[in-house]
């Protein structure tokens, strides 16, 4: 599913680039998702591409070359590595996008991937998870953000 925010402004003239850009949304969770999804693009994001599995996530990669975010739920129905994602994408070029991880059990998470953007531990506010990924924090943040 891919929605795209549609931004103008007045006198028609094209609208700021959003600070958060295109964003791979990878959650299995449907309800979740698209939360998620309706944050992050209430959040200024131009695009929102959700994909339910690894196989599903790996054909979006595939065609597309930068991704200007990507949200990682660790634990999808067909792998229970999501975090292997962060390290592909590490690998896949020196601008790699914000990336946060999602998950119920975070200390699951091996601590050289955790590194690589902040941690949401299951159920948080999916707006502080947007505001951590506009505020461009790539620190290895834990947070438990908690409804």
């Amino acid at each position: 599913m891919t929605k795209t925010a549609v931004t103008s402004s007045p006198a028609g003239k094209p609208a700021k680039r959003s600070s958060l850009g295109r964003v791979l949304l990878v959650e299995d969770d449907a309800i979740l998702a698209m939360s998620l999804e309706d944050a992050l693009l209430r959040g200024g994001a131009d695009e929102v591409v959700i994909c339910h599995t690894m196989r599903a996530t790996m054909d979006q990669l595939d065609k597309r070359k930068r991704w200007d975010a990507m949200v990682i739920d660790v634990h999808l129905a067909d792998r229970d590595d999501g975090w292997a994602l962060a390290e592909l994408v590490d690998l896949l070029g020196p601008r790699r996008p914000r990336i946060a991880f999602s998950t119920g059990s975070p200390g699951e998470i091996p601590p050289d991937i955790a590194r690589m953007g902040p941690v949401f531990e299951k159920p948080y506010d999916p707006d502080k998870l947007v505001s951590v990924l506009v505020s461009g924090n790539r620190k290895g943040l834990f947070s438990r953000l908690l409804r």
